[in-house]
């Protein structure tokens, strides 16, 4: 079973290029103009065991939000398009991921029915330029185009570096349950015969 894909994006404010293989050992290779979220994808890849790889380019001098909001668009795509029909996969995965003074916890259903929660506590401080509002934008991307019902729950720290660290680490551990094949289950995983 080949469960790869690789996907192009270009508008007038990004261009990116992404492969994946979701059976890979975690071998990375991401470029998005952004440090931190080159830092965070590379964490997704290697605890998901996700072969990845990022080209991105955009507005970074107007904002970072075109830039990662299109990268979770084309993630998204993706994950969707290397799982194909679906058939034989766990469907649901959750990590509880502590860092530091940091814990999140990911819960994920790989159901077609996007939908996400993204809980964190209410004082968050910056990160450089990124900030809250910018790791959820990106985890709604995803979510909404992979067609995952995808919950993030920053439970508590001090940091909001390990904060976002957790969460990006934890989304690869459930992403890695979650489209793991168990041999014993046929067809799709859903009572209506179809996800």
């Amino acid at each position: 079973m080949n469960r790869t894909a690789r996907v192009e994006r270009q508008t007038n404010e990004t261009q990116i290029r992404t492969t994946l293989d979701l059976d890979g050992q975690g071998k990375n290779n991401i470029s998005t103009g952004i440090g931190f979220f080159d830092h965070m994808l590379t964490l997704f890849s290697v605890h998901g065991l996700i072969d990845l790889e990022v080209e991105a380019t955009g507005d970074l001098e107007v904002d970072l939000h075109h830039t990662v909001e299109d990268v979770g668009l084309v993630l998204g795509d993706a994950i969707s398009r290397a799982l194909g029909k679906r058939e034989g996969i766990c469907r649901y995965g959750n990590a509880a991921i502590p860092m530091d003074d940091a814990l999140a916890e990911v819960t994920l259903d790989l159901s077609n029915r996007p939908f996400l929660v993204f809980r964190h506590p209410e004082k968050m401080p910056l990160q450089g330029r990124w900030d809250a509002s910018l790791a959820k934008e990106f985890f709604r991307a995803v979510a909404q185009k992979s067609g995952m019902n995808l919950h993030i729950r920053l439970a508590y720290g001090e940091n909001w570096h390990h904060m976002v660290e957790a969460a990006f680490k934890g989304f690869g551990r459930a992403l890695r349950r979650a489209v793991s094949v168990d041999a014993r289950i046929t067809g799709i995983p859903s009572t209506k015969g179809r996800l």
